[in-house]
């Protein structure tokens, strides 16, 4: 018999990289619902506020772990700016100006730049699975573009919002690369309350509208769990399951952010969106 028991290491970190899947997932459309009415870097000041909240509670053995130098700051600046700062400012630009369910699922192509610019700067091998999947992901992406850019001009200009957001955080993964071996809750808290300094910064000196309460709490819960706990839950699904797997069942992310954004009540799916 190969059936694996209920506490077997597979079971466990698949069903953690699921629910990081399904955290992440749901946030895109929950960002645009409770983002309505407020400047992208607000937007993205809470959403890492939150983050940096939950970075900051689950610090814990750090002592065991390679802690960040000062010579990773130039490289750390780089993955504030790119990941916590461009990404989720595009990401809430163009969710009020695209439908969530488009959003979420031109998501994919974050996986594509990962690929790619790591091919690029560290000569990584791309096989003719990665070659065949970066292709499909590219030709489901000029699929959604079309589909917004029948819809009107704003739509169109959503989406390419989107898709900034994913070379922004393509960057910010391969970037990652470099402090791989340090502590993650270090490198996390630091990425998290950076991003949030500075899009808050920002965000004042633009003279952005202050969230209301309601809008502010949701954000912020919003990006405890979907940007804070969902890469905690996907750390844990590697020690547990291995970067591949992980990957793979995190790859239902989109499309769970889809059906949360059909869930939402956003109109029906058209041809090209399937």
């Amino acid at each position: 018999m190969n059936n694996r028991p209920i506490g077997s290491p597979v079971l466990r970190g698949g069903l953690l990289a699921l629910l990081a899947a399904a955290l992440f997932g749901l946030s895109t459309p929950l960002v645009q619902r409770f983002g309505q009415g407020l400047g992208p870097f607000t937007t993205a000041a809470l959403l890492y506020a939150g983050a940096a909240a939950v970075a900051l509670v689950q610090r814990r053995g750090a002592h065991r772990e390679a802690p960040l130098q000062r010579s990773d700051a130039p490289r750390l600046l780089a993955m504030v700016l790119a990941g916590a700062v461009l990404g989720p400012v595009a990401l809430a630009w163009g969710l009020q100006r695209t439908s969530g369910a488009s959003a979420s699922l031109l998501l994919t192509l974050e996986a594509v730049f990962t690929a790619v610019l790591a091919w690029r700067w560290y000569g990584e091998t791309l096989d003719a699975r990665v070659k065949t999947a970066v292709a499909l992901l590219l030709a489901g992406g000029v699929l959604l573009v079309i589909d917004q850019g029948l819809a009107g001009q704003v739509q169109l200009l959503g989406l390419l919002a989107v898709a900034l957001a994913t070379v922004a955080w393509g960057v910010d993964n391969t970037l990652s690369r470099g402090v791989a071996e340090r502590d993650p809750g270090q490198v996390v808290l630091a990425k998290a309350a950076l991003g949030a300094l500075v899009t808050t910064g920002v965000a004042l000196l633009r003279g952005e509208p202050l969230p209301s309460q309601t809008a502010a709490l949701a954000l912020l819960a919003v990006g405890a769990s979907g940007y804070g706990l969902s890469l905690r839950f996907y750390l844990l699904a590697q020690r547990q399951f291995g970067a591949a797997r992980t990957g793979s069942v995190f790859a239902f992310a989109p499309f769970i952010g889809a059906l949360g954004a059909f869930a939402l009540g956003e109109r029906p799916p058209g041809a090209l969106l399937f």
